[in-house]
């Protein structure tokens, strides 16, 4: 079986001293493959170095909406400038977004924008953070005519609002969320979904899966996302992974 996490924040101080041993015992797991996100320009150095294509260590870079504070529109262009080398491991662009619970949405929807006009411009996946916001999401990128990949990761609302990302060419990250039964809107979405729009993600060491520790989440715990998905799909874990293998592959242009 082969995994991959389509969205880990691997290069955390949480991964401080351990990552050789997380993704050790993550790829006994089955885990073959991790992709990191840059969160704000700070970041993105420290993201390219940990970033290594045959350990399978990939990466994006972007503007996190909770960070447009921190940034002007010179580091937009940077931004552009390093994405447009298509540096060795660079996926994607992201993450980016709109978080209606952190911040001035007003605010961080300009920066959205430029960052999908990038994307668009340079044929890159776009990882999507999305928070109470699934409707301005969805506005922004038809508004903008996008056609391209992109990843709406850690989703969490309902089938309906799915669907239309869905719809738009959007995959939905599935992650520790489908492991709590509280979370009945979100397996709702999951469970009826297309299988073939769907890819595990981690979103590590943040949501983490039932019986881990807040803040303790890791690429180890991937599986227990697949064994969930299986269940809620009533399919076995094998075939549910390799539909989503498939998946993620299209999603990062693996294939």
């Amino acid at each position: 079986m082969q995994l991959v996490d389509a969205h880990c924040h691997f290069d955390f101080p949480e991964f401080d001293g351990v990552r050789d041993q997380v993704l050790d015992t993550a790829r006994a797991r089955g885990v073959e493959a991790l992709v990191v996100p840059g969160v704000r320009r700070v970041d993105w150095d420290r993201v390219e170095a940990l970033a290594s294509p045959a350990r399978g260590l990939w990466y994006c870079l972007g503007i996190h909406p909770w960070f447009v504070g921190e940034h002007s529109e010179q580091d937009l262009a940077v931004l552009e400038a390093r994405l447009s080398a298509r540096p060795e491991g660079c996926v994607g662009l992201g993450e980016c977004g709109l978080d209606a619970l952190h911040g001035d949405l007003a605010a961080q929807l300009p920066w959205f924008q430029a960052q999908i006009d990038i994307a668009a411009k340079l044929a890159l996946p776009l990882v999507i953070h999305s928070v109470r916001s699934h409707d301005q999401v969805h506005g922004l990128l038809r508004s903008s005519g996008w056609s391209g990949r992109a990843l709406v990761h850690g989703f969490s609302g309902s089938y309906q609002q799915a669907r239309k990302l869905v719809d738009l060419g959007c995959f939905i990250g599935v992650g520790g969320v489908i492991t709590h039964e509280r979370a009945r809107k979100t397996r709702d979405a999951i469970a009826r979904l297309p299988l073939e729009a769907l890819v595990l993600e981690t979103d590590a060491p943040d949501m983490s899966p039932a019986g881990v520790e807040k803040g303790q989440n890791s690429p180890v715990y991937l599986l227990n996302v697949a064994q969930a998905l299986a269940e809620l799909r009533g399919g076995p874990v094998e075939a549910v992974a390799e539909t989503l293998y498939d998946n993620v592959q299209r999603l990062y242009g693996w294939r």
